[in-house]
């Protein structure tokens, strides 16, 4: 019997780290990406995320892996069993894409679009068969996360949430279903705090290493704020808290000045090799 495939939009770091997981897991992926850098790119950047999930233990070594095809339109989604849309964090960009999509995909084909904040009702509200619309907040890297946050908004039907179920089942995953909102959960919670972080540098009340080591030491996060937001990609965070304060009104949501001269200066985080620590190239 053939394994379901997946389709995957957006080659960017969400979307190879995605691809990484179904690809590690033993599903077949075409993944879609209209830049020819990023196409070109991929199969290497995949292999080199799948290796390193294969060292740490994230993903098993020597299991069948999932044929990669890369493609450049959104007709190669075509008979996938799941649509996974992993762009930018952009309520237009999703929208248009999700339009292309339904017209190219069968009726009842799951959509799933990967996003830390936009609510998944505003996507349905302006795209075709809102009720094969989910919304699925895979945590970065995907595969080192076992728990994902899965967004059902108001009209998204039974049937695509049974299939984001199956998915998560085929990529030994957990899924916690939450209601529909700005940032969700996660990124109603974190967001704030790395935002409240940042400010507390900008302050000059602590630099960026004590915050981190107050926050592991005394509060047992597992990584401090400010690593997480490097390992989010800080241009990310920004977008999210940008999604955020404009539907929420939050002040505390504003993006920090500190947050905004970083992706200013393309300090972006790990992706970049430099955000609030350094790591180098890759």
């Amino acid at each position: 019997m053939q394994t379901p495939s997946a389709a995957v939009f957006g080659a960017g770091v969400m979307g190879i780290g995605i691809a990484t997981l179904l690809v590690g897991r033993g599903v077949p992926v075409t993944l879609v990406d209209v830049d020819p850098e990023r196409r070109d790119s991929a199969p290497r950047r995949l292999r080199d995320e799948l290796r390193l999930a294969q060292m740490t233990g994230a993903l098993p070594r020597g299991g069948p892996a999932g044929e990669l095809r890369i493609a450049d339109s959104v007709g190669a989604a075509a008979g996938a069993a799941w649509v996974i849309e992993a762009v930018s964090e952009d309520s237009e960009l999703k929208a248009r894409l999700h339009e292309e999509i339904a017209a190219a995909v069968a009726p009842g084909t799951p959509r799933i679009t990967n996003t830390s904040s936009i609510p998944v009702d505003e996507l349905a509200a302006r795209v075709p068969d809102p009720q094969d619309l989910v919304g699925v907040h895979f945590m970065n890297p995907p595969y080192l996360i076992g728990t994902f946050e899965v967004i059902r908004g108001k009209q998204t039907g039974e049937p695509a949430m049974a299939a984001v179920r199956d998915l998560l089942a085929a990529l030994d995953r957990v899924g916690i279903v939450v209601g529909d909102g700005p940032g969700f959960v996660t990124s109603r919670l974190l967001h704030r705090m790395i935002n409240d972080a940042a400010n507390v540098v900008e302050e000059g009340r602590a630099g960026v290493e004590d915050v981190d080591a107050l926050m592991t030491g005394c509060l047992g996060h597992r990584t401090g704020p400010l690593r997480t937001a490097d390992l989010i990609g800080i241009d990310n965070l920004v977008d999210s808290l940008t999604v955020l304060y404009e539907r929420t009104g939050d002040p505390g949501c504003r993006p920090s000045p500190l947050l905004l001269r970083k992706v200013a200066e393309g300090h972006h985080g790990r992706k970049s090799g430099r955000g609030f620590y350094e790591y180098g190239t890759r």
